[in-house]
């Protein structure tokens, strides 16, 4: 029965409110919204004991939808603070309401071994890890000691190989009817590719609210942004990999292209702490992943991992573009274009003075880039040190930050995260901006603080969103060898500021 539901419907939207009213209503929106399979979260009900009534209300309005029940137990992650034996009657309403499954985790089920045959082929046995992802092998055959339709795992990933190590439990259990997860930011691409690896379905947030678990996406990325239900085995994986990563366009310019132009490909978002980029350099390698992006923190962590560099790149000391060819890693920097492109068509570089603001990646960019291209090239930043290094690399000038108030110069480029959303009260310049033309490489929000200061002060702009663009694009390129579809991208990166 549930394998069957799992082919009409990948997606099941979890839906938990503190208020029966509530809960009902939120179904009922997203069940207008064209959503066919929810899990009611019984336990995250004030009074969970109302929670039959309104799947029946529900069920009333819409009997075209399909429902699950879950009353977890607090012991299991749950809010539901009674004991195993009021779960089970509440679980056994909710099915003479209409509920077609009811999920019970591990824990009661291993007590309660003797009613389970009244709940039948309604059953899904669930684990729950909210600290770790354990050996997955040992829980699943701890599960399978109970009779049921489906077994459930949800763990929390805290590095790459967590996530991967659950879809590799999918891909060699097929056969079995397993739902299988990581929670947490970090565990986000294995609740799009769970599916194509052998899940009956994922777990998604509601458009209306939010989502029940950690690291849930909503239905409407699931299926528009991810073209969750189109994706095969074949599928190519791209990605992007930063901490925090959540904040990222990335996906939605790069996915929108390979719809566009008809790519069998996915672009996710792969939060990899800087502790763990070796960890995720073996799960690339092994799932495999075709190419990625890459950013804050990792630009020049990353070469150590590559096979093979572009020259200017490896001069530069930063990579922000890597993809596979014949087995070997192979990275570029499109950040050199994403900075060149726009000051070109504005200005002459050559003989141009410009501040780089920032010694990270993004700063080395920029400066060797503009070096390359003629202009004298000065590095200010908050690390003395490092400014210095930087500043001696690529033939330019160290300046402090206070020395800089008193210079004047024809552009400054901002490439520091100062400014990014969250974080978005924050400027590297509190006052007076030292420049006519003014370059802010962060892109979230499309207007800081730096940019808005700038333009209150008569100067020109250039947002990072075209940086951004440009780079997005010569990616594509490297990646599909096809021409990017740049009006595609920029709408959909236009669009998706919009909605933040």
């Amino acid at each position: 029965m549930l394998r069957q539901l799992a082919r009409a419907s990948s997606i099941c939207v979890s839906l938990g409110c503190p208020t029966p009213q509530r809960l009902l209503d939120q179904a009922c929106r997203e069940a207008e919204l064209g959503e066919d399979f929810f899990e009611f979260r019984l336990d995250l009900l004030d009074e969970p004991q109302h929670g039959p009534r309104v799947i029946r209300e529900f069920l009333a309005r819409h009997p075209e939808c399909t429902l699950m029940a879950t009353c977890r137990r607090r012991e299991a992650g749950g809010q539901f603070d009674g004991g195993v034996a009021q779960q089970l009657e509440i679980l056994e309403a909710a099915v003479e309401a209409g509920a077609r499954f009811v999920d019970l985790e591990i824990e009661s089920a291993a007590h309660v071994g003797d009613r389970l045959p009244s709940l039948g082929a309604r059953l899904v046995v669930s684990y729950h890890n909210f600290s770790a992802t354990p050996a997955l092998e040992t829980v699943l055959r701890r599960l399978r000691k109970i009779p049921a339709a489906a077994y459930k795992i949800a763990t929390t990933a805290r590095k790459p190989s967590d996530w991967f190590r659950v879809l590799s439990l999918l891909r060699n259990h097929r056969d079995v009817g397993l739902i299988a997860l990581a929670m947490g930011d970090t565990g986000a691409p294995s609740r799009v590719l769970g599916p194509t690896f052998g899940a009956l379905f994922t777990y998604a947030a509601p458009r209306s609210g939010d989502g029940t678990a950690p690291g849930q996406l909503n239905a409407v990325e699931l299926r528009k942004l991810y073209r969750l239900g189109k994706l095969s085995r074949t599928s190519r994986i791209y990605g992007v990999i930063a901490d925090p990563v959540s904040h990222s366009l990335s996906p939605v310019v790069h996915n929108r292209a390979f719809e566009v132009r008809r790519f069998d490909a996915v672009y996710l978002p792969f939060r990899v702490q800087p502790p763990h980029l070796r960890d995720f350099m073996t799960v690339a390698t092994k799932l495999p992943i075709a190419g990625f992006s890459v950013t804050i923190p990792h630009k020049q962590r990353i070469l150590r991992y590559l096979d093979a560099v572009d020259p200017l790149a490896r001069r530069i000391g930063a990579v922000n573009t890597v993809w596979r060819k014949s087995g070997r890693w192979r990275g570029a920097n499109a950040d050199v274009d994403g900075v060149l492109a726009p000051l070109k068509r504005r200005m002459r570089l050559s003989g141009a003075s410009v501040l780089v603001a920032g010694s990270g990646g993004a700063a080395r960019s920029a400066a060797f880039a503009l070096a390359d291209a003629g202009a004298r090239v000065s590095i200010t930043g908050r690390t003395p040190a490092r400014v210095q290094a930087l500043a001696r690399a690529c033939g330019g000038e160290a300046l402090t930050p206070e020395t800089v108030r008193e210079r004047e110069f024809d552009v400054l480029i901002h490439a520091t995260p100062l400014g990014m959303f969250p974080h978005t009260d924050q400027c590297f310049f509190p006052d007076r901006i030292p420049a006519a033309l003014v370059f802010d490489m962060v892109y979230n929000p499309a207007e800081t603080l730096l940019i808005r200061r700038a333009r209150e002060q008569g100067k020109e702009v250039i947002c990072g969103l075209e940086m951004f663009l440009e780079q997005a694009a010569r990616q594509f390129e490297i990646w599909t060898g096809e021409t990017a579809p740049r009006s595609v991208m920029a709408r959909a990166a236009e669009e998706a500021l919009a909605r933040t």
